[in-house]
């Protein structure tokens, strides 16, 4: 994992902002841009240089205990945290959506493709997850619960998102997969993994989640917002800029706005993959009621400590902030 410091200008001066990136950094959807600079934005509010960063996505859980041990003030990961751990005491709050597709795949190996008609078919298979109670690995117990199986009818290993996950499923030791771009997109290249669920595509959503969602955002605790709201509204403008801008942007422009250890050795596969998932950013870092109130149903269908609480869907996203930002990128 790393620490990302970002210096926030204010009118006041140059705050520190610790903001948590654990993931990989090769994940297709595990960032999004923070692009102040390309535009020659030199706003109070904009990244100082150098004013284009990167803050990846964590498909685990880790950042929120950064968070909340404070060792971080706002963290990029899954939209599902506020709503667990709302139902746990503490109230943490979404502030600008990044992803509205979780751009999840499942994917079964080549040799189990004819056994599989339906998720009740994994029972008792071994299903490889980015990291066990990460999004991927929700998304297997959502496809479970559907069929009436609980989350341990299948064994769920953490097999990460970079070359080992490749491996272990082209090495025959996983029956099933759930991950992310640019590992599906190497599995499905090679020939060696059968797609069955794509949360990549507005079908995929629909059949898995419902329709709209919250996927990928930037959060951070209700009450360090609320001390920090310019804090809070420059890392909002910054996303929101960022999330406009890939709305617009060719895959040559995004590939040339990362490090090249972000597309690896392969540019074309990863603009392969880029292209799959381009669908589910969100194109204004707004949040919506059905989009949470989806996330939630998910959640709940599986998980007990959602169940045994009672949630308040509003609490868990604040639109205010990149509803101002907006009004600033028009």
């Amino acid at each position: 994992s790393r620490n990302a410091e970002l210096r926030l200008k204010k009118a006041s001066g140059t705050r520190k902002v610790m903001v948590r990136a654990q993931g990989r950094k090769n994940d297709q959807i595990q960032f999004r841009f923070i692009d102040a600079r390309r535009r020659g934005r030199k706003d109070a509010d904009t990244l100082p240089k150098p004013q284009a960063a990167l803050i990846a996505l964590d498909p685990h859980t880790g950042e929120i205990k950064a968070m909340v041990g404070g060792s971080a003030d706002i963290v990029s990961g899954a939209y599902e945290h506020t709503i667990n751990m709302q139902a746990k005491g503490i109230n943490i709050v979404g502030i600008a959506l990044q992803g509205r597709y979780s751009g999840i795949v499942l994917g079964v190996h080549k040799s189990k493709a004819a056994q599989y008609k339906s998720p009740k078919d994994m029972k008792g298979w071994k299903i490889g997850v980015t990291a066990p109670g990460s999004s991927t690995n929700m998304m297997v117990s959502s496809l479970l619960a559907k069929d009436g199986l609980k989350p341990d009818a299948v064994s769920i290993i953490g097999v990460g998102a970079t070359a080992g996950a490749v491996a272990a499923m082209r090495k025959g030791e996983l029956d099933g997969m759930s991950n992310l771009d640019p590992v599906i997109a190497r599995l499905e290249a090679s020939g060696d993994m059968v797609t069955v669920v794509d949360t990549r595509t507005a079908k995929g959503m629909k059949d898995v989640y419902g329709g709209a969602y919250h996927a990928g955002c930037i959060y951070a605790p209700v009450e360090w917002v609320k001390k920090n709201p310019n804090t809070a509204q420059a890392v909002v403008n910054a996303m929101v800029r960022a999330v406009r801008w890939l709305q617009t942007a060719r895959p040559d422009e995004v590939v040339a706005t990362v490090p090249p250890e972000y597309y690896g050795d392969d540019p074309t596969l990863y603009k392969v993959a880029l292209l799959k998932n381009t669908e589910g950013f969100s194109p204004d870092g707004l949040f919506s009621a059905e989009g949470a109130k989806n996330v939630f149903n998910v959640l709940n269908s599986f998980e007990p400590t959602v169940q045994a609480a009672k949630i308040d869907l509003a609490k868990t996203y604040d639109n205010s902030f990149a509803q101002k930002a907006l009004k600033k990128t028009k």
